[in-house]
């Protein structure tokens, strides 16, 4: 298996992962979001429904990963699509990371603002994202430098 079959795996199984998340599981990631004293909150089924949207987006670009590398269809082929689906893919990872860093130079939860980031499950996603981001744009660039 090439690195770019793995890359497309990770991809796949990380944003299906999400929707499930965020669109399945939408009263776990409420808790994830929100401080225990703040579940009772009226605002809180309007957020825990509002993050639905979150796996909306994602479960597409996790087909689309999964796609790629089942069917390998002929658009796939070109070195030049390659590049730019792989380009794009690392975009939705580095916009999914980059929105925490300045959660994080915040210190991450402020009183009942924002979500932890440097613990529990924010903090693997936010390191699983860096590293799709990382990865996507390594097989890019690996990608564009060897034609």
């Amino acid at each position: 298996m090439r690195l770019l079959d793995i890359v497309l795996l990770l991809n796949a199984l990380w944003f299906v992962g999400a929707f499930i998340q965020f669109s399945i599981a939408q009263t776990n990631t409420l808790k994830i979001l929100l401080p225990r004293e703040e579940h009772g909150n009226p605002i809180a089924p309007t957020l825990a429904a509002s993050v639905a949207f979150l796996g909306g987006m994602n479960l597409p670009i996790g087909l689309l990963s999964f796609y790629l590398l089942a069917a390998r269809p002929v658009f796939f082929q070109p070195l030049q699509a390659q590049i730019v689906l792989f380009l794009f893919f690392s975009a939705c990872h580095f916009s999914q990371f980059v929105y925490n860093v300045p959660v994080l130079m915040r210190g991450g939860r402020v009183g009942v603002a924002y979500w932890p980031v440097l613990k529990g499950p924010m903090l693997r996603i936010f390191v699983i994202d860096a590293g799709l981001f990382a990865a996507n744009l390594a097989v890019a660039l690996q990608l564009a430098f060897s034609s």
